[in-house]
C-alpha cells in the first residue's frame, strides 16, 4: 500500500470513527453517606457547565456527556461537597463511579457575625432578610430544562372506607402513581413561566399526560414571605420572611467552606407548637446573604391535611457563566401519607439543568455597607465580628431602584430572545403546552434522556404495568373487573347512589340516592322521582350525558317526564351544549338552598312546607363555550307553558300543635297577590364571565384554566319576548357582578360576591316566578353558605333595581390553632356578611360567625339579622364546610 493510499485509509477510518467518538458516555454510580447507605436525591452536576443531574431514592445516578476530561461536583444537604475527576471515553461507553460524601464540619470558631446578646445565626437571617428582596429578583429572565418525577404508593389499605364502602378491585397495595416528565421553560420577572413540555410518561398508562408542571415549583420559593406546598389552606412562614423572628428561634449549628463561600448551617426552630413554621436547617452563604440551600419539614403541628409528615429540600448554585446570580438545581417534597384508613408515601423530584439566557438584573451587585470595626476581647478572643441588631439595620443595602431595574432588564430580555425565543409564540396566558404525542416516546427514549435512573420499584412497576395495559385494556379484563366494582350494596343507594360501569365501552348509568329517589310534599305527596343518568365518553374526550326523569306525584296522580341531555362538541376546548325539555316541578327560586330532602325533613316532622312548586312544560337550550381566553359565555332560549299548582295533600308523620301547612303560594312584601294561574313565556339570556390575565395550560385532552390575580366580571341579561308562540310576558333584566377570592396571608382567605341590577324597560304580564329571587333560609340546615341564611325564601323577591353582596372570611385556624383543644380538633374559624338593599328591604343585613371543619365536613354558624338597623332575628346554621 503506498504511503497516499495508507493516508487515505487512515483518514478515512478517522472519519469513520469520529461519530463513534462524539457520541455520548454514561456515567453511573451511587452517592452515599459515610454509613454507605444511599443518599437520596442527592445533586451531580458538572463544574463550569450547565449539566446536572440527580439521584434516586437509593442513591443512584446516571449522567450522559460526549466524550471528554470533566469534574463531577457531588452535592447534598449537610454534606461536604466531593469533586470527582471523570474522563469519558469515546463510544457508547459505560463509566462507573461511586461516590461517599462525609458529613460537613461546621465550625463555630470561622463564625465572621455575631450579635453582642444573642446567638450568632440571627445576625445571619438579619442580613439574610435584608437582602431577600434583591435576590427573589436577582435574575430578570432565563431559560432552562427541567425534569420531574412522580411517585404514589400506598403502604396499607382499610377493610372498607369509613368502615361503609368497599374497595375497588384496583386498589392494591404498592406503588399506584408513577410518572415522569421533561419540559422547556423560560423565567421572566415577576413570576411569568412559560412551559414547553417535550415527553411525559405515564406508568401503564400509555394514553395519559402527566399534570408536572415548572410553575408550580416556583410556588416554593423561599424568598416569598409566605410558602404553601399543597396540604393545607394557609401559608407557612419562610425562615428568612420580613416577620420571621416573631415566629422561629435560630441556632448557628456552624460555618464551612464550600466552593469558594463560606456557608453558614442554621437551625430553625418554632417558637410555638401553634405557628405555621418549618422546622430543619437552612444554610445562607456568607457575604452575600443567599440561601444556599434549605432542609425544612411539617409535622402534624402543620395542621396539614391526610399528611403525617413533609419534607421540603432545595439546592442552589451559581448559573453557569455568573457567579453572582444562584438558581435553583433541584427541588424535592417527600411526604407520608394518611387518611380515611389507608396509609402512603409519596415524593416529586424536579431536577434543572441547561441554563441559558441568564438575564441578571444588575450585571453585579449591589455593594454591601460596610461592617463596623471588629473590637477584639482579650487576646484570645475569636475572629468574630460583634454588631448588633441595630447596626446590622444600618448595613442594609441600598435597592432603591430595584423595580425599574428589573423592568429594564426584562424589556432587555424579551428584545434579545425576540428572534430565537421558541416561547414568543405561547399566547399570553398560556403557562404550558402539552403538544400531540408527548406521550408516544418508546421505553428506550426514556432509558437515554432520564437523568434520574429508575429504582428498583420503579423498573418493576413499569415493567409490570406497561406489559399488561393490554390486557388491562382488553374487554374481557375490564368486564371482569367491572362484574367487581357493580356489585350491588343497599348503603351505596342511601347515601351516594349507585352506578354500574361498562368500563371498556367508556358508559355509566347512574341512579340518585334514596332521598332524591323519594320525596315528600304539600303539592304531590309522595313523589316518586325515578331518575337515572347515563354518560358515553369517546376515544377522544368527548362525552355526552342523557337523564330521563319519571317524575310521579301520587297525591296529584300526575306524570311528569322529563328529559336533559349534554354534549360535548370539542375534544379540547370548552364548548357545550344541553337541553331540558318536557315537564318538570319546579320552585320558583331555581337557585333556592331548600333542596327536596330538606323539604322534606321540614314537611313531614315540623309541619312546614317551605317549598313553593309550580308546574314548568316546554324547553330550553344552552350553548356554553370559551371564545376567547378567560370569557365564558352562556347563552339560553326556552319556552315554557307554566302553570300555577296547589297543595293536594295535609298528611304528614309528626303534627306540632297549633301549626297549619302555609298555602303554596309564596309570601312577598313587593305583590301582595303571588298567584298567576297559568303563564306562557319565551326567554333569550346571554351571560359573560370574564376573568382578565387567566393563566392556563393547553393539553392534546383539554383547556385547563388556572386562575388570575384579578377578579371575575360578569354581566348577564335575559329578555322575554312576548306573543312569539303565545307567550304573554315581556321583560328585560340586567345585572352586572363581580366576584373573587383574595389570600390574606396568614390571616386566612376571604371571598365576596357582589351583584346589582334590574328590571328596564316596559313589564307585560310579568309573574312571580319572573321575579329577582334572593337564596335564602328559613331552616337548620344550610345548603350553601355563601348565600342568605335567616332571609325569608321570598320576602324580598323583587321586579324593580337591587344589591347583593356577600363576604367570608376564613381565618384557616389563625385563632383557633392558639387554642389547644380547637388546635387538636383541627377546628377553623370563619365570619361572615351578606347585605341586601331593594325598595321594600331597605338595608338588610346578615353578621355571621362560626366554625368549620368539624369532623372534617361540618360547619355551624350563628347569624343575626337586621333591617334598617333593627334587629330581625337570630340563628344557628348547619351544614357542609371544608
Amino acid at each position: 500500500m503506498s504511503l497516499i493510499s495508507f493516508r487515505l485509509f487512515g483518514l478515512g477510518l478517522l472519519l469513520s470513527l469520529l461519530p463513534m467518538l462524539s457520541r455520548a458516555g454514561v456515567i453511573k454510580g451511587t452517592v452515599s453517606g459515610a454509613d454507605k447507605a444511599g443518599l437520596a436525591f442527592a445533586n451531580v452536576a458538572v463544574r463550569g457547565a450547565a449539566t446536572s443531574t440527580g439521584a434516586n431514592e437509593q442513591g443512584q445516578f446516571q449522567l450522559r456527556l460526549p466524550a471528554g476530561q470533566y469534574e463531577l461536583v457531588f452535592q447534598y444537604v449537610g454534606y461536604r461537597p466531593h469533586i470527582e475527576p471523570v474522563r469519558v471515553p469515546g463510544g457508547d461507553s459505560l463509566l462507573t463511579v461511586n461516590v461517599t460524601l462525609q458529613p460537613e464540619a461546621y465550625n463555630l470558631g470561622e463564625v465572621l457575625v455575631k450579635s453582642t446578646d444573642r446567638d450568632p445565626a440571627y445576625a445571619i437571617i438579619q442580613q439574610a432578610q435584608q437582602w431577600r428582596a434583591y435576590h427573589k429578583r436577582e435574575v430578570a429572565a432565563y431559560r432552562a430544562r427541567i425534569y420531574i418525577k412522580a411517585l404514589g404508593r400506598i403502604t396499607d389499605t382499610p377493610a372498607k372506607i369509613m368502615g361503609l364502602f368497599k374497595l375497588g378491585p384496583d386498589i392494591k397495595k404498592g406503588i399506584f402513581y408513577l410518572s415522569e416528565s421533561l419540559s422547556d421553560f423560560s423565567f421572566t420577572q415577576p413570576n411569568i413561566v412559560k412551559e414547553h413540555m417535550i415527553s411525559s410518561r405515564i406508568s401503564g398508562d400509555s394514553r395519559g399526560i402527566s399534570f408536572n408542571r415548572a410553575s408550580a415549583g416556583r410556588n416554593l420559593s423561599f424568598y416569598e414571605n409566605l410558602i404553601n406546598p399543597g396540604f393545607s389552606e394557609r401559608g407557612f412562614v419562610s425562615p428568612i420572611a420580613a416577620n420571621a423572628m416573631l415566629f422561629y428561634k435560630y441556632e448557628l449549628v456552624g460555618s464551612s467552606p464550600q466552593g469558594g463561600v463560606l456557608v453558614h448551617k442554621i437551625r430553625v426552630l418554632p417558637r410555638r407548637r401553634t405557628d405555621p413554621v418549618f422546622a430543619g436547617y437552612i444554610y445562607i452563604v456568607d457575604g452575600s446573604w443567599r440561601i444556599h440551600s434549605v432542609d425544612l419539614t411539617l409535622d402534624k403541628d402543620a395542621q396539614l391535611d391526610y399528611v403525617d409528615n413533609l419534607h421540603l429540600a432545595q439546592q442552589y448554585a451559581p448559573a453557569p457563566g455568573n457567579p453572582n446570580v444562584w438558581l435553583i438545581q433541584s427541588q424535592q417534597v417527600t411526604a407520608n401519607l394518611s387518611g380515611l384508613g389507608f396509609k402512603g408515601s409519596g415524593y416529586i423530584t424536579a431536577l434543572l439543568s441547561n441554563y441559558a439566557n441568564v438575564v441578571p438584573t444588575y450585571p453585579t451587585p449591589p455593594v454591601a455597607k460596610a461592617a463596623p470595626p471588629v473590637v477584639a476581647e482579650g487576646k484570645d478572643a475569636p475572629p468574630v465580628g460583634q454588631e448588633t441588631a441595630a447596626q446590622i439595620r444600618k448595613r442594609k443595602p441600598d435597592l432603591r431602584g430595584l423595580n425599574a431595574q428589573v423592568r429594564k432588564q426584562v424589556k432587555r430580555a424579551q428584545r434579545d430572545s425576540l428572534k430565537n425565543d421558541p416561547f414568543a409564540r405561547m399566547p399570553r396566558g398560556e403557562v404550558q403546552l402539552v403538544e400531540k404525542g408527548v406521550n408516544e416516546r418508546d421505553s428506550a427514549y426514556w432509558d437515554a434522556i432520564r437523568p434520574v435512573p429508575l429504582s428498583a420499584e420503579e423498573k418493576k412497576d413499569y415493567h409490570v404495568k406497561d406489559s399488561t395495559e393490554v390486557i388491562r385494556r382488553s374487554r374481557p379484563y375490564q368486564d371482569s373487573m367491572d362484574r367487581k366494582r357493580n356489585a350491588f350494596e343497599p348503603i351505596n343507594l342511601v347515601l351516594g347512589g349507585y352506578t354500574h360501569l361498562n368500563t371498556f365501552r367508556k358508559r355509566s348509568v347512574t341512579v340518585l340516592p334514596v332521598s332524591q329517589i323519594f320525596q315528600y310534599n304539600t303539592v304531590e305527596g309522595v313523589v316518586l322521582n325515578a331518575q337515572a343518568i347515563f354518560s358515553k365518553r369517546t376515544d377522544d374526550r368527548r362525552f355526552f350525558t342523557i337523564t330521563p326523569t319519571l317524575r310521579y306525584g301520587f297525591s296529584r296522580q300526575e306524570l311528569n317526564p322529563s328529559l336533559e341531555a349534554t354534549w360535548q362538541l370539542h375534544p379540547a376546548k370548552r364548548q357545550q351544549i344541553s337541553v331540558v325539555a318536557g315537564r318538570t316541578i319546579e320552585n320558583f327560586d331555581k337557585n333556592s338552598q331548600l333542596t327536596p330532602a330538606i323539604n322534606t325533613i321540614y314537611t313531614l316532622f315540623d309541619n312546614r312546607n317551605y317549598a313553593k312548586l309550580y308546574r314548568r312544560d316546554g324547553a330550553e337550550f344552552t350553548y356554553l363555550t370559551e371564545p376567547v381566553n378567560g370569557l365564558n359565555l352562556r347563552a339560553t332560549a326556552g319556552y315554557f307553558d307554566r302553570r300555577q299548582l296547589y297543595n293536594a295533600t295535609d298528611k304528614l308523620l309528626h303534627d306540632v300543635p297549633g301549626r297549619a301547612f302555609t298555602p303554596n303560594q309564596p309570601v312577598s312584601d313587593e305583590l301582595a297577590d303571588t298567584g298567576f294561574g297559568r303563564s306562557r313565556v319565551a326567554t333569550v339570556g346571554l351571560s359573560l364571565d370574564y376573568r382578565p390575565g387567566t393563566r392556563y395550560i393547553s393539553r392534546p385532552d383539554g383547556k385547563f384554566n388556572l386562575g388570575s390575580k384579578w377578579p371575575t366580571f360578569n354581566v348577564q341579561g335575559r329578555l322575554a319576548i312576548p306573543h312569539l308562540f303565545g307567550a304573554d310576558v315581556r321583560y328585560l333584566l340586567l345585572q352586572a357582578g363581580v366576584r373573587d377570592n383574595i389570600s390574606l396571608g396568614l390571616l386566612g382567605t376571604s371571598s365576596f360576591r357582589v351583584n346589582v341590577g334590574g328590571f328596564v324597560g316596559k313589564q307585560e304580564g310579568v309573574t312571580f316566578i319572573d321575579y329577582r329571587h334572593f337564596s335564602g333560609n328559613q331552616t337548620l340546615l344550610s345548603g350553601n353558605f355563601s348565600n342568605f341564611q335567616l332571609l325569608d325564601y321570598y320576602r324580598f323577591s323583587t321586579d324593580n333595581t337591587y344589591l347583593e353582596a356577600h363576604y367570608d372570611h376564613h381565618f384557616n385556624g389563625f385563632i383557633f390553632n392558639k387554642v389547644p383543644l380547637f388546635r387538636q380538633l383541627k377546628w377553623q374559624e370563619v365570619v361572615s356578611l351578606n347585605y341586601l338593599t331593594t325598595a321594600q328591604a331597605g338595608h338588610y343585613v346578615e353578621l355571621g360567625a362560626g366554625v368549620e371543619h368539624i369532623f372534617k365536613v361540618i360547619r355551624v354558624d350563628f347569624y343575626t339579622a337586621l333591617q334598617s338597623g333593627q334587629r330581625l332575628g337570630t340563628g344557628f346554621r348547619v351544614g357542609v364546610g371544608f
